[in-house]
């Protein structure tokens, strides 16, 4: 019985010490509660340590990093127009995209890639289940700490223990943050934890548009040019008729007027320029896809997701809601694939949005990129009716449709243009959740500008064909009309301002960018410096006498300079941001397949209909790599507002670890 009684006095000492404890406890957890905020001991022990982290290979059309890294590299610190002129000059002005046109999500004829293998790993492209991302302990991280990972994005959570000083590539889930702690040990000082929640927001953006959204005129790899001459032949016929001009590098065909087979063609076009979708004539070099791409470089924690549709010769009729013929074949190792027609942008924007929807049915498209209406009212044929001189030209342009006045394309923005853009303005709304101010309108630039006036005019520039000479006063009425109608009325259609009316002037109006104008002002077709290429200042003579009349010399080499064609670099930087029809031959020597009038589409690769054609359609008076550089710069402050990109980034915090209870 004594012993019993011991055993209940020591359980009662034991209830009396464990009761003490706990009191004490309480005690110290009250006087926690009471301390005021700003001298809560989480503030107080917070460290100088953060959790960082970022996505890899954020833009999604890449498939290898190293094209990403290329950009972040020459965006470091830099404006896109300068990123640009980096990039020319590290490519000797060969261009950058030609290295990337080959590794990408999209293949020529405009088909994304489902699932799409980047860096190693199987993506879907339009849907993505998770990211790949790099995550470091940076701040004042103790020499030689340990640090623990935990990851909290499955059952059990990943964890890894490493030196502080490395870093950790993960793939973290998509659409659910993954709560991240890192426990910090250095020496004998107490353990810190640091935690944070990553969640990697995947911006869906999809370019539309004309010429100037998809890139005309900048080929992802410019023709490469054969020294030798290459013979055309004009309406004249015989020898009076045929000049010379350099030819495509690798053509293993005739070079000769007289001698040509039925295989010439398909030869020519295998030796032209490449597009990474040639039917459109899309190019990375588009300010769509230059603004996107810095978009991804500026915000870390984001990856894009981009979708171009735009299309050359697009107008609002046929382009945006009806197809509208290719421009050019898709070249293959064993054969050509020419589409005929591209499916209207519209329509395949709404299929992408759908079939995205069955896979994720929260997935949204977060922003539009647009440029629309040029051609519209046939701004192809008021350059045509500029620069095509020699009567016998002007005359068959005008009688297929490839000349336009000014009247006519007056006409077409005062009457059809406004009906078609409010068309267009109510089809968009479902894409954007019926809200228009997520769609960038990126306006055109003067291209004929040079110190705010007209450029002068001539053969300088546009002398790559006897029959072009840029007429002054055309070229003075065209600049005018430009400037003074064709700008403000595009302003008007997508703000809902000056008399434009719109259903709901609210939701109606689309976030409008024209910042680039004014410098475009002093960068025409026409602006020449001391700092252009030396090629262009030693080979394009500004009176329009670069190339040699005289047949038997011109075929041997057709500069008048004596340098070689191959030594044009298409992107080397130039005080003119515009191509003139001389660039756009050295550039991209287009053959287009999509003229207006197929029935005047030369059979003979040598007939120098080609040359008319090809300035018209084929990047002339289009802004090259630069201009578009420019225009990126523009519209990207736009974007981010728009997204609201740029504010405060997840929380982070720091803390002691709390004691292991023994």
């Amino acid at each position: 019985m004594i012993r019993v009684i011991r055993l209940s006095l020591r359980a009662r000492l034991l209830v009396v010490v464990l009761s003490a404890a706990t009191l004490g406890v309480a005690s110290a957890h009250a006087q926690t509660q009471i301390v005021p905020p700003s001298a809560a001991p989480a503030v107080q022990l917070a460290t100088d340590m953060q959790i960082s982290w970022e996505v890899r290979n954020r833009f999604r059309l890449f498939r290898e990093e190293r094209d990403f890294a290329l950009q972040v590299n020459a965006l470091n610190g830099r404006s896109i127009l300068a990123a640009e002129q980096a990039l020319a000059a590290q490519s000797d002005g060969r261009g950058w995209a030609r290295n990337t046109l080959t590794r990408l999500c999209i293949d020529q004829s405009g088909r994304v890639s489902e699932p799409c293998t980047r860096d190693g790993v199987k993506e879907s492209y339009l849907t993505p289940l998770d990211h790949p991302i790099t995550v470091r302990l940076t701040g004042a991280v103790p020499v030689g700490a340990t640090c623990a990972w935990t990851f909290e994005d499955g059952d059990p959570p990943r964890q890894s223990t490493l030196d502080c000083a490395e870093a950790i590539n993960l793939r973290v889930r998509y659409g659910r943050p993954t709560p991240v702690t890192v426990d910090v040990s250095s020496g004998s000082d107490a353990p810190q934890r640091v935690t944070t929640q990553i969640a990697v927001r995947d911006v869906f953006i999809a370019g539309l548009g004309d010429s100037i959204a998809s890139g005309e005129g900048n080929p992802d790899k410019p023709v490469t040019l054969s020294d030798d001459g290459f013979c055309f032949r004009s309406y004249l016929g015989g020898p009076a008729g045929m000049y010379f001009r350099p030819g495509r590098a690798g053509f293993k065909g005739a070079r000769a007027c007289d001698t040509s087979d039925g295989s010439s063609l398909q030869n020519w076009q295998r030796a032209g320029a490449q597009w990474f979708n040639p039917a459109c004539h899309r190019s990375l070099y588009s300010y769509q896809t230059r603004m996107a791409i810095a978009l991804a470089v500026q915000n870390p924690q984001i990856a894009v997701t981009y979708l171009p549709l735009a299309c050359t010769g697009a107008t609002i009729t046929e382009g945006m809601f009806g197809s509208q013929r290719a421009r050019e074949c898709v070249v293959g190792k064993s054969s050509l694939t020419c589409q005929g027609t591209v499916n209207a942008q519209i329509a395949e924007l709404r299929e992408a949005l759908a079939a995205a929807a069955k896979r994720q049915p929260e997935r949204q498209l977060d922003l539009i990129l647009l440029s629309i209406g040029a051609n519209d009212v046939d701004f192809s044929g008021l350059v045509a009716d500029v620069i095509v001189e020699r009567q016998t030209e002007r005359a068959l342009s005008r009688r297929t449709g490839v000349l336009t006045s000014v009247d006519e394309a007056r006409g077409v923005l005062q009457t059809s243009l406004p009906r078609d853009f409010s068309k267009l303005r109510q089809a968009l709304k479902p894409f954007v959740g019926g809200d228009l101010a997520r769609v960038v309108y990126v306006s055109y630039a003067n291209p004929s500008l040079v110190n705010g006036a007209p450029c002068p005019g001539g053969r300088g520039g546009f002398d790559i064909h006897p029959a072009f000479n840029a007429d002054p006063q055309r070229l003075a009425d065209v600049t005018n009309f430009v400037q003074s109608e064709f700008l403000p009325q595009i302003k008007r259609l997508a703000q809902c301002s000056g008399g434009v009316l719109c259903n709901d002037q609210a939701r109606d109006r689309m976030t409008f960018v024209d910042q680039h104008q004014a410098t475009f002002s002093n960068h025409g077709f026409c602006a020449r410096a001391e700092s252009d290429p030396p090629f262009d200042r030693e080979c394009f003579s500004p009176t329009g006498e670069s190339f040699i009349a005289d047949i038997v010399n011109g075929a041997n080499n057709p500069l008048a300079c004596g340098a070689g064609a191959s030594d044009f670099r298409a992107y080397s930087p130039r005080a003119r941001w515009i191509r003139d029809a001389n660039d756009s031959y050295f550039a991209a020597m287009t053959y287009p397949q999509a003229q207006k009038a197929p029935t005047t589409q030369p059979g003979d690769i040598h007939d120098a209909t080609w040359g008319v054609l090809s300035a018209v359609y084929g990047g002339a008076i289009h802004p090259t790599a630069e201009g578009h550089a420019a225009m990126a710069d523009a519209a990207l402050p736009a974007a981010m507002s728009v997204l609201g990109l740029g504010l405060s980034e997840a929380p982070v915090t720091g803390e002691p670890i709390a004691p292991v209870r023994q």
